[in-house]
């Protein structure tokens, strides 16, 4: 084993990977745990995003929403269509999907949080028995995994539970975030958008340390000249004044003529601290195209544009995700030649209009 296998930790893996380039970006963010150095300065990795209020709002909910919708079963008939419930399938997809007692809805939250902060991508084993019924289906971690292409055909390779296994395309529910042209690497999102996650960290550590200093921006004195130590030892002076008025509760700190203490740099109220955060909450939710009002940011919510914001966020952001489950579990649990069963997400419970529009509908 390499050197640079024991440096990442991976037995006997290989570097050359199609979903993780030598030569891009991302290769050091799987190497070093963070999706690189923003240009704010803050190093960001998945967790450090989820910090983001943000970040955690946005993707909670849109993950939380997509686990907590009935995910059923159907089966085409003469007449149309009906709930395939006495499908053994059913109960895996809606209820229970493996033999570990792990929840539907547990998985589903699970996968779409790899989608949307954990790497850009969700790939889940589907375990068949000798007829080929599908028993179970188990998540896997993607960081584990190796996308290959051979002769045209994808295969995931990697270690499980410590076996080296091989996986082939219709195996391995593969949901990714993004795919880059050559359809087999994913994007990450934070490795991706790491200036606007980090600009955001950067701006919350500011307000924190401004507030820690008890509200004071950074001063300079100015005043007679004097030696570099006794420089110092004034502003260790100045610092310990500053901390015990806060620890106090005082406004008022006595400096010795004739010395004064002057303001440097720009103030929150300058640089509109308040304002550049509420952008790049704004910056978070165009990232998961989500309308703000779900990251609760109501500056221009109102009672009927807020319920708009619902259809749109059902419409406009559900609507992809939803497809892309519901395209791969179908090609993958029923083979691609099959036309009689499908799986489906019912929406109908978030796709109810309006009040005006409902009793209008009425």
């Amino acid at each position: 084993m390499s050197w640079w296998d024991r440096l990442l930790g991976r037995e006997g893996r290989s570097l050359e990977n199609p979903n993780v380039s030598l030569t891009s970006e991302r290769a050091f963010y799987e190497v070093f745990g963070g999706g690189g150095l923003s240009s704010a300065g803050v190093n960001i990795n998945a967790s450090k995003a989820l910090t983001v209020p943000a970040v955690a709002s946005a993707t909670d909910f849109i993950a939380g929403t997509f686990a907590s919708m009935p995910l059923q079963v159907f089966k085409k008939t003469d007449n149309g269509r009906e709930t395939a419930d006495s499908d053994p399938l059913y109960s895996i997809v809606h209820d229970v999907v493996n033999d570990d007692n792990l929840t539907s809805f547990a998985w589903r939250k699970q996968e779409m949080m790899k989608v949307l902060v954990f790497g850009g991508r969700s790939l889940t084993f589907i375990e068949r028995n000798r007829a080929g019924r599908v028993m179970n289906l188990w998540p896997l971690d993607p960081a584990a995994i190796t996308v290959v292409k051979v002769d045209g055909y994808r295969y995931y390779r990697g270690k499980v539970n410590g076996k080296q296994v091989e996986y082939t395309s219709d195996e391995i529910i593969d949901v990714p975030f993004m795919m880059e042209p050559d359809g087999i690497t994913s994007i990450d999102p934070v490795a991706k958008f790491k200036n606007a996650f980090g600009l955001c960290i950067a701006l919350e550590e500011y307000a924190a340390r401004f507030f820690q200093n008890g509200g004071v921006p950074p001063l300079a004195m100015t005043g007679p000249a004097m030696s570099d130590v006794a420089a110092q030892r004034a502003s260790s002076d100045v610092q310990n004044a500053l901390k015990r008025a806060k620890s106090e509760q005082r406004n008022v700190m006595v400096v010795p003529n004739p010395y004064e203490l002057k303001p440097i740099g720009v103030s929150p109220e300058d640089s509109q601290l308040v304002e550049a955060r509420r952008a790049q909450n704004l910056e978070v939710a165009r990232v998961y195209h989500l309308p703000p009002a779900f990251i609760q940011d109501l500056q221009f919510g109102t009672f009927s544009n807020t319920e708009q914001q619902d259809l749109q966020f059902v419409k406009h952001t559900m609507t992809q995700h939803l497809a892309a489950w519901e395209s791969e579990m179908n090609a993958k649990l029923f083979g691609v030649r099959n036309r009689k069963s499908y799986v489906e997400f019912n929406v109908d419970g978030l796709l109810r209009g309006d009040f005006k529009t409902r009793f209008e509908s009425y």
